[in-house]
């Protein structure tokens, strides 16, 4: 997230660290429903620690309702920062990337804590159907027939601004990328994610493990590519085939990690995602706030001008030798080593911040 949201120059992009335009897919498209996949792996391996350790459900319950929370409110805090103007307040977005992270986790959670796993299959199921009945069959209020194109005549579109309108993403103003009926679909693959970690951590042989990931894994890519057909693989609108097919690439990825891992004992590569994967709410939020300070808010004399910081060290720094996209994905790296080197040393001195 941090190397694909903090270019350089948002107009020189390799096309891999794009979005997808609207339906379709491209490698930046998975970063996403793959951290909601881990998410449900982690939860479901946290719960059931905790409840190896002792703690009764209403505990639990407790910790999934104040985590949840903690992670919607710091979203909110982080669509105001930097709380100035009044006009920023006044028109916040309320749908965000960890609004949506808070969310999944806290429907997540209550259904690890008292479901079955055949129960969360069915759920799973019943999601999957169920959207695209809604976004495929049900008309748009106000425009008629169900539509899928263009974004703002969508039924998510519609439910945004129904009941968030002037709190929508600023760039699209009549829709938004982590909109409100999306949500439902995103549980889905917090869900199959919790399925993962339960095959994960089953007490078999890890060759079995593997064979059954992979398996899982060429079932979702070859699923979620033929329901493309009929229901497009899209992100923004987190689609049924975008998820199954988001999850057979991520368990595709995971049977790999573990290989390397655990049965080839290749490790020298492991270091940055450990730093990184203990303290990932540190990483999103600070790496956030430090991005809307050196794009928008610091500004600096540059060449004659005012230039915000970001563009002043872009410009000076990378564009002034690099081609235009080669400059743009420099800067992003850069970003993301600085990141890097503040959670090292918290990883180097065990510091772990848990909400």
């Amino acid at each position: 997230m941090l190397l694909v949201n903090d270019p350089g120059s948002w107009s020189h992009i390799y096309p891999p660290l794009r979005h997808a335009v609207w339906h379709g897919w491209t490698p930046t498209d998975l970063i996403f429903p793959f951290f909601l996949f881990i998410m449900g792996i982690t939860t479901d391996l946290s719960l059931a620690g905790r409840r190896a350790r002792g703690a009764t459900a209403g505990e639990l319950r407790l910790q999934v309702l104040r985590r949840g929370a903690v992670i919607v409110l710091l979203g909110l805090l982080l669509s105001a920062f930097p709380f100035f103007p009044l006009e920023r307040i006044l028109h916040l977005r309320i749908p965000g990337i960890l609004q949506r992270i808070g969310v999944v986790y806290l429907v997540t959670g209550f259904l690890v804590l008292g479901a079955s796993r055949r129960a969360l299959v069915a759920v799973i199921a019943v999601i999957l159907a169920g959207y695209w009945l809604l976004l495929a069959a049900v008309p748009v209020p106000g425009t008629g027939a169900p539509a899928l194109v263009p974004p703002d005549a969508t039924l998510a579109a519609w439910l945004d601004r129904l009941l968030l309108d002037g709190h929508l993403w600023s760039q699209t103003r009549t829709w938004d990328p982590e909109g409100l009926l999306p949500d439902l679909p995103a549980i889905a693959t917090c869900l199959l994610g919790v399925l993962a970690g339960g095959w994960i951590t089953r007490p078999i042989p890890l060759p079995i493990r593997l064979r059954g990931l992979l398996g899982a894994g060429a079932v979702g890519l070859a699923a979620g590519l033929a329901w493309d057909r009929v229901f497009p693989i899209n992100k923004n609108l987190w689609t049924s085939s975008y998820v199954v097919f988001t999850a057979g690439m991520a368990c595709v990825v995971l049977a790999a990690c573990m290989w390397l891992v655990e049965h080839r004992n290749v490790r020298w590569w492991i270091r940055p995602f450990l730093v990184f994967g203990v303290n990932p709410i540190v990483a999103f939020v600070g790496a956030e706030a430090m991005a809307r300070l050196i794009y928008s808010v610091i500004r600096v004399p540059y060449g004659g001008a005012m230039e915000s910081l970001e563009s002043a060290i872009f410009r000076s720094a990378f564009a002034s030798w690099l081609p235009a996209e080669a400059a743009s994905l420099a800067f992003a790296m850069g970003f993301v080593l600085v990141w890097y080197l503040v959670l090292d040393l918290l990883y180097r001195r065990g510091v772990v911040i848990r909400i």
